[in-house]
């Protein structure tokens, strides 16, 4: 494996810890199951390629992460609004913005940005680690903006709600407010890691968010199987690490011969051994 495969696996874990943050918010925070973002990654993929061949990159980025903002809150909405069940309402706003994405891209179902100015095009004379830098920069300061929001007043609200909603409700905290943003928050960032995804790659393509859930969850089971704390800032740092270590486990099995179309089902067994491990650890002293 040399050093070229090695630092594509590092930038691929660190956009897809930029993913596992926004999962985290949702699942592990809220405790909802959100199925919007196969959607809204792809939603942040179309706005970045879109506004970048316009000739404005970092606008793209920035755009990318209120379309995905929005499409939280959409779903937040209906679940707290209209009363609709939380994975159904994560599925119809997947499925809505599908069409939503396709006409962002001028219903084309990819765009190419070669050629074109992209965040990294300026930081060429550090090949052939630009791009890891400028993902390191963004993953770090993510995770520190994250992590001093969720010890604020709104933030301890959101992982109350998550917890206890009856008590927090008892406290007369808005749960419904609570849930809307914290969504929209969680979708927001799925939707710039689908910027960054689409500016790193050089391409848009309608079917990108595909998988996108099995990942983040993969990598936060992974992570916080390994590093097990109370602590937020241990917690999305170990949010971080699992999105890498599962982007090398899949590199190493490529690397092994994989074939690539076997990644899906790869994906799956790894989710399916972290959540499993803790029982079949006590299964396995029992027998011993």
């Amino acid at each position: 494996m040399n050093s070229t495969v090695i630092l594509g696996a590092l930038e691929l874990g660190g956009i897809f810890a930029v993913l596992s943050l926004g999962l985290y918010i949702s699942f592990k925070v809220l405790n909802i199951p959100d199925l919007t973002v196969d959607g809204s990654f792809t939603t942040g993929c179309a706005v970045s390629a879109v506004v970048a061949v316009a000739g404005y990159p970092v606008l793209g980025m920035v755009l990318g992460f209120v379309a995905g903002a929005i499409a939280g809150m959409v779903t937040g909405l209906l679940i707290t609004k209209l009363n609709i069940n939380e994975i159904l309402a994560g599925i119809l706003t997947q499925t809505a913005l599908y069409s939503v994405n396709l006409r962002i891209m001028h219903q084309t179902p990819n765009i190419s940005l070669f050629n074109h100015k992209t965040i990294f095009s300026s930081t060429t004379q550090f090949e052939p680690y630009d791009k890891l830098l400028i993902i390191g920069v963004i993953v770090i300061v993510i995770t520190v903006l994250l992590n001093y929001f969720l010890k604020t007043q709104m933030g301890l609200a959101l992982r109350a709600c998550g917890d206890n909603e009856a008590m927090v409700r008892a406290s007369s905290i808005d749960t419904d407010k609570m849930k809307i943003i914290g969504l929209g928050l969680a979708n927001g960032l799925v939707a710039l890691s689908g910027a960054l995804f689409t500016q790193q790659q050089g391409y848009a393509d309608i079917t990108s968010g595909i998988g996108m859930m099995v990942i983040g969850l993969a990598s936060i089971i992974i992570g916080l199987t390994f590093i097990k704390s109370d602590k937020v800032a241990v917690c999305l740092v170990g949010t971080i690490v699992g999105a890498i270590f599962y982007r090398f486990a899949l590199t190493i099995a490529l690397y092994l011969g994989l074939p690539s179309g076997d990644l899906k089902i790869l994906s799956a067994f790894i989710v399916v051994i972290a959540i499993s491990s803790a029982t079949l650890k006590r299964r396995f002293k029992r027998h011993a």
